[in-house]
C-alpha cells in the first residue's frame, strides 16, 4: 500500500528543491583571506621590481618589459588564488553535501565574466592612452561584474 504524503510534507519538499535551485554554494572565507595575502605579495613584489621605496611617490615609463613583469605578476597572484578558492569551496561544499557545479553556478559566472572580460579588455586599451586611469577603472569593472 502506498502512503501519500502531507500537504505539509509536500510543501517542505517543494520549499527544499527551490531553494537548492536557486542558491549558489558561497566562497569559502579561507580563500578570500589568501586571495588578499597573494594581491599583498603581488603589490610586494611590484614595489621591489619597480625600485620604489613604500614612502616614495615616482612616475616609471611603462615599457614592454614592464607590461610583461605586470602581467606575469597578475598571473602570479590570480593562479595561485582562484586554485586556492576552488578548493576549500569544493571541500566546504562536501562537507554540507552540495553540488558546485550546477545552472546556478553557471550562471553566475557568465554574468560576472561578462563585464570582468569587457573591462579587461578596455583597461588594455586604457594602458597606451591613459595609464594613470586603469586602476579606478579595475574597480568599477570588478565592482559591475559583483552587482550583475
Amino acid at each position: 500500500m502506498e502512503t501519500s504524503n502531507t500537504p505539509l510534507e509536500e510543501l517542505r519538499e517543494i520549499r527544499s528543491l527551490m531553494e537548492r535551485s536557486s542558491r549558489f554554494i558561497s566562497l569559502s572565507g579561507l580563500s578570500g583571506i589568501f586571495a588578499g595575502v597573494f594581491a599583498l605579495i603581488g603589490a610586494g613584489v611590484a614595489y621591489w621590481y619597480l625600485g620604489m621605496d613604500w614612502s616614495e611617490r615616482k612616475y616609471v615609463p611603462l615599457t614592454s618589459r614592464t607590461y610583461a613583469f605586470f602581467f606575469a605578476d597578475a598571473l602570479g597572484v590570480l593562479i595561485p588564488s582562484l586554485a586556492l578558492a576552488v578548493y576549500f569551496t569544493t571541500r566546504q561544499a562536501k562537507k554540507r553535501g552540495q553540488k558546485i557545479w550546477d545552472s546556478t553556478s553557471r550562471r553566475l559566472l557568465v554574468n560576472l565574466a561578462i563585464p570582468l572580460v569587457a573591462g579587461g579588455i578596455f583597461i588594455f586599451a586604457l594602458l597606451q592612452r591613459a595609464p594613470v586611469l586603469v586602476a579606478p577603472a579595475t574597480l568599477i569593472f570588478y565592482g559591475l561584474a559583483l552587482v550583475n
